[in-house]
């Protein structure tokens, strides 16, 4: 065998086979975990693999390595592995058909056949493989097996050297002919027309092969060979694979067989049937292995693969950003025109903070002069006392009300509306929220101020402070947590009426109360709208009268004054009404009407009786001159058997809704007397036994009896009482 022949065609196929293995060393390895991941120089990526436990679980991703040879070479069956792509393209080496002559006539003649497993999705590739021929006295043809009927060939001619073109295959000492697509096995023959005998000198052989197209070129170095191909040799082929003959749709219905495992990956149909799986854009990797030996992000930036040009390139989860490069100059320049823009927004922000804060306190000097603050200072220093009530802030109680929410309403009354709220040092308050800011109520506002903070008694309700400085002023009283007295009186919501003892008890309090003001305060006060809606009750049912919004201050030396008639239909002193003359005894007055509330039930006035009956204090007085005071009383207290009680009770109240005023007692004998009252009450007791003692108690039916007399224990035993001397 001549060395010239072999060392030419080496020349050619050779850098073929070693550009392969260097594809081949480049791509990733991409095997299973615990897999080898290579077979000398070439890389058994997964789904691919060397032993049953390494590859997909198909049999023909199974290949062997066979290790006697050096370096060592993978074989997909008998076919050589020159390389595996994930793109979907294996490649292998190819055999060559040859038929070779002297000038005795032929000495060697080969065909060669090329099979693939009739199973595996896998076909030979129509669009990277090609057929080839060498030779210029040479005929070469594809026979296609398996019922095909599409036998392919090509013919190359030429009767000198000086005919070849280098780098063209076109049918002159080369040509080539596509196969068909689809095809698994072939068979390749070649043969001259004229045993080379014309071309012998410088061609003595035809070869026909199928090759990698992108990695053949002509030259007519091969025309000048005097010996056979070396048939060791290998040549690239390339195969077209996939996973299976079905869709994607088709392979995801089943997650355990479908093979795109890694979370970056797509499955993409290819031109026939089947799918293979790839790594999405901005990633790279196998895609049929999971987590970091799956497909991972590409850094674009560190491999030079973006076009930023001069700009910083970033890169991001699947891709990357371009950023314009620090400019020092620039930068410098940015900053300064940031600090000057600072600068002047922070001048013109102290600017408008200084004159907005001007505007704030012009804005509370008004309202504090438009709620009575002056006038506010006028009562303290006329008078010569000091407030000792805190100043809120309106922020304060925004918050403590939740910006005076609907549901934080507990009243309303004639003057203002009251809230229910939370302040962090006093916990609960009641806020006194007034309606409108018109002269008068400012004025009753004030005045409600300055007389609350003169009063230090257990049964008046306390002032914790009040605001000035927002458009409607504000009180903030201790919160009394029970309701009024009207409410527990005539309110269907307090179906439980309140015993004869309470009621004695409550009359009391408010009683005390009101002889507070007028005879123990610093300055004498008169009340001038006692009712009980103003009369609240805590828990403990103690009674704390409110509401001074209508009060008057009486000079020492002054027993009444002239004001405005004002106060409540039903409680007024009917010679106040007449004269205009506030004096003590019309709070005794409006007191004695809310006594006859206790005694009966009733309401001050009411449409819904008769004529007669439309005015309680009326109506009481006329029962108890017609000696018919049992019939107006509350049945509860008349059950109650506290008759002696009720009887001085009923005759106090008589007293204090006497026309004429000066006939009225006091506010302090009205306290004196209902202290009495309440001391001597004892609570009747069912008859029975008692820590041992023996108590015997008349039952109410036994205490009554009648219109016109009642049975009553004083301290002079058993006796009747008519009615009518207790009048008189």
């Amino acid at each position: 065998m001549a060395c010239r022949q072999q060392d030419l065609l080496l020349l050619q196929l050779t850098p073929l086979i070693w550009l392969a293995l260097a594809v081949a060393a480049a791509a990733a390895s991409g095997a299973k975990s615990g897999c080898p991941e290579k077979c000398g120089d070439v890389s058994i990526p997964f789904p691919f693999g060397i032993g049953d436990r390494c590859h997909i679980g198909m049999p023909w991703f199974n290949l062997s390595c066979n290790g006697s040879s050096n370096p060592a070479k993978p074989y997909w069956g008998a076919l050589e592995i020159l390389n595996i792509s994930l793109q979907g393209q294996l490649t292998f080496s190819s055999p060559v058909a040859e038929d070779c002559y002297n000038r005795s006539g032929n000495t060697e003649s080969y065909y060669v056949f090329i099979g693939l497993d009739d199973d595996a999705p896998f076909t030979l590739s129509s669009t990277r493989t090609i057929f080839t021929a060498i030779g210029c006295d040479t005929e070469a043809y594809i026979y296609p097996f398996m019922d095909r009927n599409d036998t392919t060939g090509c013919l190359s001619i030429c009767e000198g050297k000086r005919m070849v073109v280098n780098n063209s295959c076109s049918g002159i000492g080369c040509c080539q002919a596509s196969i068909p697509s689809g095809v698994k096995k072939l068979r390749m023959e070649v043969d001259s027309f004229h045993n080379h005998s014309r071309v012998l000198e410088f061609n003595p052989c035809s070869y026909a092969f199928l090759i990698d197209k992108d990695h053949f070129e002509f030259s007519d170095k091969d025309m000048i060979v005097k010996n056979k191909y070396e048939r060791d040799i290998p040549v690239p082929v390339v195969v077209d694979w996939k996973i299976a003959n079905e869709t994607c749709e088709t392979a995801r219905r089943d997650e355990k067989t479908f093979a795109c495992k890694s979370e970056n990956s797509i499955c993409n149909d290819t031109d026939g049937l089947g799918y293979r799986c790839d790594c999405k854009q901005g990633y790279r990797g196998n895609p049929y292995l999971t987590g970091g030996d799956g497909c991972v992000d590409i850094d674009e930036c560190n491999e030079n693969l973006h076009n930023c040009g001069e700009q910083i390139c970033k890169n991001t989860e699947g891709g990357y950003y371009c950023k314009r490069r620090f400019n020092k100059l620039v930068a410098l320049m940015i900053l300064l025109g940031i600090g000057i823009s600072l600068l002047f927004v922070l001048v013109i922000s102290w600017i408008y903070w200084v004159l907005k804060r001007r505007k704030i306190i012009k804005l509370r000097d008004e309202f504090f002069r438009k709620n009575g603050g002056l006038l506010l200072q006028q009562q303290i220093a006329s008078h010569g006392v000091t407030v000792a009530t805190k100043i809120f802030s309106a922020e304060e109680l925004e918050r403590a009300t939740n910006k005076y929410d609907e549901t934080q309403i507990i009243g309303r009354g004639g003057y203002g509306t009251v809230y229910k709220g939370i302040l962090p040092n006093h916990g609960t308050v009641a806020i006194k929220k007034s309606k409108t800011v018109d002269e008068n109520q400012i004025e009753q506002f004030i005045n409600e101020v300055f007389i609350l903070s003169q009063i230090n008694h257990r049964n008046v309700v306390m002032l914790l402070g009040c605001c000035l400085e927002t458009e409607v002023p504000l009180l903030v009283y201790e919160f009394i947590s029970n309701g009024t007295l009207s409410n527990h009186i005539h309110d269907e919501a307090h179906p439980s009426t309140l015993s004869l003892e309470d009621r004695l008890r409550i009359a009391s309090e408010t009683a005390g109360a009101l002889a507070y003001l007028h005879f123990a305060a610093s300055i004498p006060i008169f009340h001038r709208d006692v009712k009980s809606t103003n009369i609240l009750l805590d828990n403990d049912l103690t009674a704390k009268v409110s509401d001074f919004g209508a009060s008057r201050l009486i000079p020492l030396d002054q027993t009444q004054i002239s004001t405005i008639i004002q106060g409540t239909l039903g409680y007024l002193d009917p010679e106040y009404l007449q004269t205009g003359q506030l004096t003590e005894k019309s709070d005794v007055y409006s007191f004695g009407v809310v006594l006859v509330e206790l005694l009966t039930g009733e309401k001050p006035t009411s449409f819904t009786r008769g004529p007669e009956e439309r005015n309680l204090s009326m109506y009481f007085l006329l029962s108890m001159k017609e000696n018919s005071l049992f019939n107006v009383l509350h049945q509860r207290l008349v059950d109650e058997g506290g008759v002696e009680q009720l009887v001085a009770v009923s005759q106090l109240a008589k007293r204090c809704l006497s026309l004429n005023g000066d006939e009225r007692p006091t506010m302090k004998e009205v306290a004196i007397e209902l202290e009495e009252l309440k001391r001597s009450f004892v609570r009747p007791r069912a008859q029975g036994k008692y820590e041992g003692t023996m108590v015997e108690l008349c039952e109410p039916s036994e205490a009554y009896r009648g219109n016109d007399s009642v049975v009553g224990q004083d301290s002079l035993g058993n006796r009747s009482i008519s009615l009518l001397e207790m009048a008189r």
